[in-house]
């Protein structure tokens, strides 16, 4: 565990991401052995590894958290919260759930705030913390993102979330590109979001000065697989963390 106040405030706020397709059991479990050893806020895992890892954390203070739809938010409203549900009755206490895209694209709001809130209610019925991804590679335009801001507040969601970090977008020249969480969009959702709402950042969260410019811009938690690299340096940077002051360095992905 972390014995530095300032490095375990850091540590708290990343959920250590084990979603990659290639993750395989014993992947996992190191994963969460690193989540133990660095003592961050949650594992992100795979639905079908929530049993494995509540095994592996248990009488930690690392939460299981898992995804929902993920990653396209593609399945019925009744799949999602069937999905939920099983996810929270294996030991889930965190739901990252993926949004119906197209039906936001096509502004069926009111299929969205229903898809938003039937999840949300199986997810507070479990005593669990529900945060709603958008996917904002996908979002061209902000009117969407406030728009799913302004229904995640009304519906009292415990977070709003950039992307799942696999949202990759084709472009003309037949590319695809990733941009993940923003600086603007994510002083887009802090300013659109109740107060009670928490913002988190996922893709492109790679290093300790990209955590703390996220953290200035109002973001309380982050999606990272770059765990043991952003913790490692800030252990180096502030030492014991009692008499240093947090020192943000430029770098170069806009954070």
């Amino acid at each position: 565990m972390i014995a530095h106040p300032k490095v375990n405030e850091l540590a708290k706020m990343i959920d250590h991401s084990l979603l990659h397709p290639t993750m395989t059991d014993e992947d996992m479990i190191q994963g969460c052995h690193i989540a133990l050893e660095y003592d961050v806020a949650s594992v992100c895992i795979k639905p079908y590894a929530v049993p494995l890892a509540v095994e592996v954390l248990k009488n930690s203070s690392v939460l299981v958290g898992t995804v929902i739809g993920f990653p396209h938010g593609n399945s019925t409203i009744e799949l999602k919260v069937t999905e939920t549900l099983q996810a929270c009755k294996d030991g889930a206490v965190e739901i990252d759930m993926v949004v119906n895209i197209g039906k936001v694209l096509q502004e069926d709001w009111d299929y969205v705030e229903r898809e938003i809130a039937a999840v949300c209610q199986a997810t507070h019925g479990n005593n669990g913390v529900l945060k709603v991804i958008f996917e904002n590679d996908h979002l061209p335009e902000d009117k969407y993102k406030i728009k799913l801001c302004e229904v995640c507040s009304k519906l009292g969601v415990d977070f709003v979330k950039t992307s799942t970090g696999y949202g990759f977008v084709k472009g003309a020249d037949g590319r695809y590109t990733y941009k993940g969480a923003t600086p603007e969009d994510l002083e887009l959702m802090r300013a659109h979001s109740d107060s009670q709402v928490q913002v988190k950042a996922a893709g492109g969260v790679r290093t300790l000065d990209d955590l703390l410019k996220v953290k200035a811009l109002g973001v309380s938690r982050i999606g990272a697989t770059a765990t043991v690299a952003i913790i490692q340096e800030a252990k180096e940077r502030f030492g014991d963390g009692a008499d240093k002051d947090v020192v943000i360095a430029d770098t170069p992905s806009g954070y």
